[in-house]
């Protein structure tokens, strides 16, 4: 393990690494230029090891002064100095690496690390250990090598195997580094922005081939692969693959995300480092038997879990013992749909909690730091709609003791990279460890407002080998941030997926306002994925200037075409449980925030409707009050609603709410059932819905089955 690096001193290394283009004759005068000139040998030469510069001249330097002393490696310069302007940096010479390992994961773990170069050697060398592989026969120490192979300096180019908002973001800091962006798109995905905003784009089967993103990474000519979140971001069979082609993982070591994946695995091992856990299981639950014994143990209500889950998927509660089976199935349907792995495990579910959050930096030289906590308590189905930092109910002394227990997971699992420890904070204080997300995360946006830091640059810097370029000591969390994720949903239907083409898209501005975005006028929502649109975050000096600031965000924003979560976000932050900095618990799903907007006064039911409008007299605007007679469709829509709500198309037809993939059909042709009886599930967007029985009958014409496409609106039998 390489010494512990000065933060203070990295920060001036990364400064002088990262700065705009150095021109020849200042790089030419670099402080140990003289005893370069006289081809000296430099003090400290023969114990670098891989990005240690301490004793080191910059790797400019080298180049410079090798253009003078040999103009045969003239245009080696001119790519390595005179053309970084360029966005796309052509390979660099590097000389023999001095190797020494740092990483403590794996063997492969050099490959993450750029390395030092030492003085020149004229002779050849049979075995290149730098490289961990023989040379070629007759290769000399000293010729130029690819720079991707040794990873010095920053990446030529990077994919980032992921699409939407989170692809996006993550092309903005690679520009801003100089490296170059290669994106990847399935066909549905072949008109969306991410494709457009990337240097390069390739088409691929599927965002969860591991095989065919690192055969695109190797053949786009990327050095290194960021995943984003979702999809194979918390895969260690996908970070290993990357590791083994030769390329870089932007990421945590493969080891920690299969720890920390396995649920069960996790638990044990942050019981064992003394970090609290939920009480509950550390080993799957196999039988409904189980289950119960468990609920007669610690008593009830019980929450089920997927073992390999996350995002909120796989996540059944039992509030009593009728309800144990028919959870302990779906929770086991999801993991196995959703993860590939239908295991899961049973914590006591703890009421009302808040759901606070860590976020975690380490580098791997030993630093691991946090960046204060995140409440993400508003959630629907156990996702997050809001997050907001700091957390209302977090002190400055609760503040550092969850920090110490995020730091501690971090190290228990040998942690590198950003991550999350996600946990509950109960009303009397204690805070339990809940899981632990390998990546970054969609929320990550507040951290960076309040803190100033971009970790999308700080994980590249990190897979680098680049030391943290701060400490503890030096995080200040200044102001409040506030994040509302606007998806493509209707909250009063129950947060059903409403994929669809914008037509029209004008995104908010002003002091303190940021969106991330994965779309624009004209490009599609697509119900293959993620109903996201974009996330709106602000910035202000406190938490009520945050939601003030996030109010006058929302009315900004102009989104048509698909129904959206802006009017519900309106409802939300303008309620008195969020002014109070309440947990909201029951308000989520109510109907008076979920409609967002106060519904329009009618003045005789059914026939006339009061609406407000704006008119100008004499260049002088008014609103004025108008009754008038109501539209003759309204009344059906209205009825038409109900009938969706309740799960059925008319007097017999039940019809599916929305377009998706048909999970489970729970009846046959000819079974009688009763109102309210489960008929069918259907799964769009990464949602479930289950549809019943609007009254009692006989089930005739089912026209659906597992795994068949629906449309909605579309018959899936008819009551008799």
């Amino acid at each position: 393990m390489a010494p512990r690096a000065s933060c203070r001193e990295a920060a001036d290394r990364r400064r002088d690494r990262l700065r705009p283009r150095l021109q020849l004759p200042e790089v030419a005068r670099g402080d140990d230029d003289a005893a370069l000139d006289r081809r000296l040998a430099q003090s400290g030469d023969e114990h670098l090891a891989h990005d240690d510069r301490r004793d080191h001249p910059r790797r400019h330097d080298v180049l410079a002064d090798e253009h003078y002393e040999r103009p045969e490696h003239e245009h080696l310069v001119g790519d390595g100095v005179e053309q970084r302007a360029e966005r796309r940096r052509p390979s660099v010479p590097a000389g023999e690496p001095a190797v020494e390992e740092i990483g403590r994961h794996r063997d492969a773990e050099d490959r993450r690390r750029p390395v030092g170069v030492v003085a020149e050697r004229t002779r050849e060398e049979d075995d290149d250990d730098g490289h961990r592989e023989r040379a070629d026969d007759g290769q000399l120490i000293r010729g130029a090598h690819d720079r991707g192979q040794y990873g010095a300096g920053m990446f030529d180019k990077v994919l980032v195997a992921n699409r939407g908002e989170i692809a996006v973001r993550i092309f903005r800091t690679l520009r801003e580094l100089d490296a170059g962006s290669v994106a990847v798109y399935a066909e549905p995905d072949r008109a969306s922005l991410h494709v457009d905003y990337a240097d390069e784009a390739y088409l691929v089967r599927s965002y969860l081939d591991a095989n065919e993103l690192v055969e695109t990474a190797q053949r786009a000519g990327a050095q290194a692969v960021h995943p984003g979140y979702g999809f194979l971001a918390e895969n260690a069979a996908f970070a290993r693959a990357v590791l083994d082609a030769g390329l870089v993982w932007i990421g945590p070591p493969a080891e920690a995300i299969e720890l920390m994946g396995e649920k069960t695995r996790a638990r044990t091992a942050m019981r064992q480092a003394g970090v609290p856990i939920i009480p509950g299981t550390t080993e799957p639950v196999r039988t409904v038997e189980e289950l119960l014994g468990l609920g007669h143990s610690i008593g009830y209500p019980l929450l089920i879990k997927a073992a390999a889950g996350g995002g909120g998927k796989g996540m059944e509660v039992v509030e009593a013992p009728e309800q144990a089976e028919r959870a302990f199935e779906t929770a086991r349907r999801q993991g196995e749909s959703y993860f590939a792995n239908p295991d899961v495990y049973v914590e006591k579910l703890i009421v009302d909690p808040r759901h606070v959050e860590v976020q975690i930096l380490a580098d791997a030289h030993g630093n691991v730091v946090h960046l204060g906590e995140r409440d993400c308590t508003i959630q629907r189905r156990h996702q997050k709609l809001v997050e907001e930092t700091p957390s209302p109910a977090v002190d400055d002394e609760l503040r550092a003791r969850i920090g110490r227990i995020g730091v501690e997971a971090a190290r228990a699992c040998g942690y590198v990279s950003a991550g999350t420890i996600e946990g509950l904070l109960t009303a009397e204080g204690e805070y339990f460890f809940m899981e632990m997300n390998t990546r970054i995360q969609v929320e990550h946006t507040v951290t960076e407002l309040v803190t100033g830091l971009d970790l999308v640059r700080e994980q590249v810097l990190i897979a680098l080998g680049e030391p943290l370029s701060f400490t503890q000591d030096d995080v200040e969390l200044r102001g409040h941030a506030i994040e509302c994720r606007i998806n493509a949903e209707d909250a009063s239907r129950g947060f059903l997926p409403t994929p669809g083409l914008v037509t029209a898209y004008r995104e908010p501005a002003g002091p303190g306002v940021r969106v991330d975005s994965g779309v624009e006028a004209g490009r599609e929502v697509i119900g293959n994925y993620d109903p996201m649109i974009a996330k709106l975050i602000v910035h202000g000096v406190d938490r009520e200037n945050a939601r003030h600031r996030m109010l006058r965000a929302l009315a900004e924003f102009v989104i048509d075409g698909p129904t959206t979560l802006i009017p519900f976000h309106t409802a939300l932050l303008s309620h008195e449980c969020f002014i109070r900095a309440e947990t909201c618990a029951g308000i989520v799903e109510s109907l008076d925030v979920e409609d967002g907007s106060p519904a329009r006064p009618v003045a005789a039911p059914g026939r006339t409707v009061e609406d407000v409008r704006t008119v100008e007299v004499d260049g002088r605007r008014f609103q004025v009050r108008v009754t008038e007679p109501e539209a003759p469709w309204l009344e059906l829509a209205r009825r038409r609603r109900e009938r969706v709500r309740a799960g059925g198309g008319g007097t017999d037809a039940i019809v599916s709410p929305m377009q998706g993939t048909v999970l489970a059909v729970a009846v046959a042709d000819g079974d009688e059932v009763e109102t309210g009886a489960l008929i069918c599930i259907v799964e769009a967007m990464k949602m479930e819905n289950e549809v019943h029985a609007p009254h009692a009958g006989t089930v005739a014409e089912l026209s659906v089955s597992a795994g068949a496409p629906v449309a909605t609106g579309q018959v899936i039998c008819v009551l008799s």
